[in-house]
């Protein structure tokens, strides 16, 4: 199948977007870009928050994860799903209570400005980051297996995709992403369970050989016990339980859709029902690995990377109807990751950073203009980072994203779980100095204890990198940090946040 053909479908694809945009933002202002108007059906954010969990990484590299590790990413999942009842019973409660569009204005109203403002920017800083790797797996292959063949270099796509989210994002916000996460979610669900059809009944297998024949090869394997592998079970657990609190409960943009819903009763019932049905599809996402695997093997196909597994196998051995639907899904799987981020990096900068709710002496269209502005200015980074990612040239992007987030989300970890758990004082001004050499200190004992990782991710030379590797065995020895990286993070944070806190007679009830 040409690539023009191919790359026809992303062109109606984001015309079918543009068109549901222009609906939905329709008589849309400020309110309705930031939180929706509150008028947001739970069951729509729900289903659309799949999507954007999910994005391209769930797509394309979680299923390159089975041959290394068998089902062992669903460990991350099963804490991933206690962490959104932490989520749910904890958090969203405090957001309603407060009645916040910011979910960053708690830590001002418990703490003072300055650990708002650090609160603001460490969301920043990480959305940016994990947003971006995120999109430039997805363009990555697109461009790979694509857009190369159409001699358009990689740079032009990235501006050509980014434009494309710009323009349906740039009016209704929060109100026309909830529709249009609803929309992507569907194509990426359908994507992946016609995959996983064809791809059973071309191996001549029903769903129950499925299960047995990856069983046998140990694809199927998911608890490690090995207690010092990076991998072990209850770091896997209890690291993915956290990432979620950091990453969804407090993350602007997974919550600004979530209280962009009319009350916190549907708000919760939003969150239990999307963390149930993400069990289930992350399972289906590991049996495609596997079954792509499986097919890779029949057809000889070896010395494949990871996130390069399931785009070989559709746009190169099936039959011409699936590339088109990989390529609907991968789309689909797209723009969810980058459109709300986009959307929410703007809300956070414009009300956190900027305060321009806290400046009466805006009119409502001088808002607008900041708005437009530094939507525009963040499709610009964003942009630069994709590039970047690609200097890169990681082989399995999910890796680097939860790194990441284990860096990112930590001083917010911190920060907010010092302000829910204790009635004391910190002071204010100290807090931006806790939050950023809490994890300069983690970076420096991971550093440390994952050399080689950090090795092929930076293009380190080995040869130096082999002194840090003995000086890691004679402190750490065999033990590996894994995803519990931002436990050690927010606990650090929380520690120092401590240090320069005090009691107080009475703190009101935040």
């Amino acid at each position: 199948m040409s690539a023009l053909f191919l790359f026809s479908f992303v062109i109606v694809y984001f015309l079918l977007l543009l068109g549901v945009a222009w609906y939905t933002s329709r008589n849309s202002n400020n309110d309705s870009f930031f939180i929706g108007n509150r008028n947001s059906n739970w069951m729509l954010v729900s289903f659309g928050m799949i999507g954007t969990s999910l994005s391209g990484v769930t797509f394309v590299s979680v299923p390159g994860t089975v041959g290394a590790g068998g089902f062992g990413y669903f460990q991350v999942v099963i804490g991933y799903f206690l962490g959104y009842f932490l989520v749910a019973y904890i958090l969203l409660p405090l957001y309603y209570r407060l009645n916040l569009t910011s979910i960053y204005n708690y830590l001002q109203q418990r703490f003072g400005f300055t650990a708002y403002k650090t609160g603001s920017l460490f969301f920043i800083i990480s959305r940016v980051l994990g947003a971006t790797a995120r999109l430039y797996l997805v363009i990555n292959v697109l461009q790979l297996f694509i857009l190369d063949n159409m001699h358009i270099p990689f740079w032009l796509t990235t501006f050509v995709i980014l434009l494309m989210i710009l323009l349906y994002t740039f009016e209704g916000g929060v109100k026309t992403i909830v529709f249009t996460d609803t929309l992507q979610t569907t194509f990426m669900l359908a994507g992946l369970v016609i995959c996983i059809i064809y791809i059973m009944q071309n191996l001549h297998l029903s769903f129950g050989e499925t299960i047995h024949t990856l069983s046998v090869k140990g694809y199927t394997h998911i608890f490690n016990t090995d207690v010092k592998s990076g991998g072990f079970f209850i770091k896997q657990i209890i690291g993915g339980m956290f990432i979620t609190i950091g990453m969804t409960g407090l993350d602007q943009e997974m919550m600004q859709k979530n209280i962009s819903v009319k009350n916190v009763g549907d708000s919760k019932k939003n969150m239990i029902t999307f963390s149930v049905v993400l069990l289930v599809v992350n399972l289906l996402f590991l049996m495609l690995g596997g079954l792509l695997y499986l097919f890779a093997a029949s057809k000889g196909i070896n010395n494949i990377k990871p996130d390069d597994l399931f785009p070989t196998v559709a746009l190169n051995y099936l039959p011409s109807f699936v590339p088109v639907i990989f390529i609907i899904g991968l789309i689909s799987a797209l723009f969810p990751s980058a459109d709300g981020a986009l959307t929410a990096l703007t809300s956070s900068f414009c009300i956190d950073i900027l305060g321009i709710k806290r400046r009466p002496e805006l009119t409502e269209k001088q808002r607008k203009k900041i708005r437009l502005t530094v939507h525009f200015t963040f499709a610009v980074i964003f942009f630069l980072a994709v590039l970047g990612f690609k200097w890169m040239d990681n082989k399995s992007i999910i890796d680097v994203i939860l790194k990441v987030a284990g860096f990112t989300y930590g001083p917010l970890l911190g920060l907010f779980a010092f302000g829910i758990l204790t009635k004391r004082k910190i002071k204010d001004n100290a807090s931006a100095y806790v939050c950023i050499v809490a994890p300069l200190i983690i970076f420096f004992i991971d550093f440390i204890n994952n050399i080689q990782w950090y090795t092929k991710q930076l293009k380190l030379s080995e040869e130096w990198a082999s002194n840090i590797q003995a000086l890691s065995y004679s402190i750490f020895g065999d033990f590996k940090i894994g995803y519990e990286l931002l436990i050690y993070n927010g606990l650090l944070t929380f520690a120092g946040l401590w240090a320069i806190s005090k009691k107080q007679g009475v703190v009101a009830k935040l």
